[in-house]
């Protein structure tokens, strides 16, 4: 039969893998499947603000995905892509990382002596701590929830917790590590670059600057390009042969722009549970050399030396979540017990009654990396936009019109963009979203029904 490609995302809420072959007409999507994770964890260990997941909980529903998909097309992967969330840190020592044993589908790994995954929505790096830092060469600025930040975070506040650990990665490059049971982990330009401290014109990490501050630089993986092998399977797993190629680990959010992205005149908008609206900078494009602090605008390694230029938003589908999360709380405050997952419909409907709304939602709870200070505000509420439509309505109009002063319409059109691909679990379950993003985009817009980093990870190999 026709040679497959698995393509594995590592997601901050689920797990997908995606079986892709090769056909005439190119690639195609043959199966798929996604858990969700419910990693998030509440340890002990978890500071402040902190943000962590547990790495078993994640492996088991990577291990669960691939459990379900056909043994049959497992056994013909060739290659594997695997992409996962940026920016964050987990720590592993290296020869006690995992532990393999026989599951129902043949040879599987589970964490051992792994730390909890702490993700880039991590806010225990406050801006004081941030700005006591050494200043990067890298136009990227840092924030807190990049690893590099958080690696000094623990350095100042629990040098111990680093000791137990000689190697750390995204939770994307602990997997390939384990996979082809590398003795030092391999990251990607994309994840390097989401760390902090990394050069990517030079493609090398501000190593003089980390240990002249004490940084445990001998933590970092080595840096390929994306795209270029890692190594090769060290044993089956799942099925898939032993001796299958496995890339170097990408980031998720390049991965779904290579899923849909295929002219240079397109601008994708993603609505998950964070939003970014990117566009592919022109052939030859370099980075400023200074990162520029007070800008809404990163550029992000792309593939063969491209660069996207993103409006990386911490507000998306987690801001309507947690507008959810407030009415449910709401109700039991009152006596009554509603279930979110039954809230969602209700309040879309409610706002698909109330086409415009006069109220303003500025919808930034999490804060923007650019400006973490700038929370959220509601205004212009008048007695007669206080119905549940009025205020879901402004709030998914709010969110569009934050990205779009991230990276504002006028710049889009000046860069020739002439359509906007749209994608995310957020876009796709919400049509008043896509009503806000139609009205306020002067683009055609066109909804990408198998746009993820699954199969961008597969596409890429």
């Amino acid at each position: 039969g026709p040679t497959c490609v698995l393509g594995i995302d590592l997601g901050t809420t689920s797990v997908k893998a995606a079986l892709v072959t090769g056909t005439e007409r190119g690639l195609a999507l043959a199966q798929s499947c996604s858990r969700e994770t419910q990693a998030h964890s509440d340890s002990l260990g978890a500071v402040p603000q902190g943000m962590e997941q547990d790495v078993q909980k994640i492996l088991r529903a990577l291990n669960e995905c691939l459990a379900a998909l056909p043994q049959q097309q497992l056994q013909q992967v060739t290659h594997i892509g695997i992409s996962g969330q940026m920016h964050g840190v987990v720590f592993w020592k290296s020869d006690k990382a995992c532990k393999w044993s026989e599951s129902g589908t043949g040879p599987a790994f589970e964490p051992d002596k792994v730390s909890p995954l702490v993700t880039w929505q991590d806010g225990r790096c406050s801006p004081t701590f941030l700005a006591s830092l050494p200043l990067p060469q890298s136009h990227v600025s840092l924030a807190t929830g990049f690893g590099c930040a958080t690696v000094y975070w623990y350095l100042k506040n629990s040098p111990d917790f680093l000791k137990a650990y000689d190697a750390a990665g995204t939770i994307q490059d602990y997997v390939v590590a384990m996979l082809c049971d590398l003795k030092k982990p391999l990251m990607s330009v994309q994840n390097a670059a989401s760390w902090g401290y990394f050069n990517c014109r030079n493609k090398s990490w501000n190593t003089d600057i980390l240990k002249k501050s004490g940084f445990p630089v001998h933590l970092l993986p080595e840096v390929g390009d994306p795209g270029s092998i890692a190594g090769r399977t060290s044993c089956a797993w799942h099925g898939i042969p032993k001796g299958a190629k496995v890339g170097i680990a990408l980031g998720d959010f390049q991965c779904s722009v290579y899923s849909c992205l295929t002219e240079r005149t397109d601008a994708v908008l993603n609505i998950s549970t964070s939003a970014q609206l990117t566009i592919s900078m022109p052939l030859g494009f370099q980075p400023p050399e200074a990162p520029e602090p007070s800008s809404a605008v990163t550029y992000f390694p792309y593939f063969n030396g491209d660069y996207l230029a993103v409006a990386a938003s911490l507000n998306g589908g987690n801001v309507l979540a947690a507008f959810v999360g407030m009415v449910a709380q709401w109700a039991q405050e009152l006596g009554f017990q509603v279930q979110e997952s039954a809230i969602y419909p209700r309040i879309i409907q409610a706002a698909l009654a109330q086409k415009h709304s006069k109220l303003s939602v500025h919808p930034t709870i999490f804060g923007e990396r650019h400006l973490p200070e700038l929370l959220a505000s509601v205004s212009s509420i008048g007695a007669s936009e206080l119905s549940l439509g009025h205020v879901t309505r402004a709030l998914c109009r709010g969110l569009v019109e934050n990205l779009c002063s991230m990276l504002p319409v006028q710049h889009l059109q000046e860069l020739g963009v002439t359509r906007v691909l749209g994608s995310g679990s957020a876009l796709a379950r919400n049509e008043v979203l896509r009503q806000e993003v139609e009205r306020i985009l002067p683009f055609p817009v066109l909804y990408g029904k198998d746009v993820d980093a699954a199969v961008g990870a597969a596409m890429v190999m």
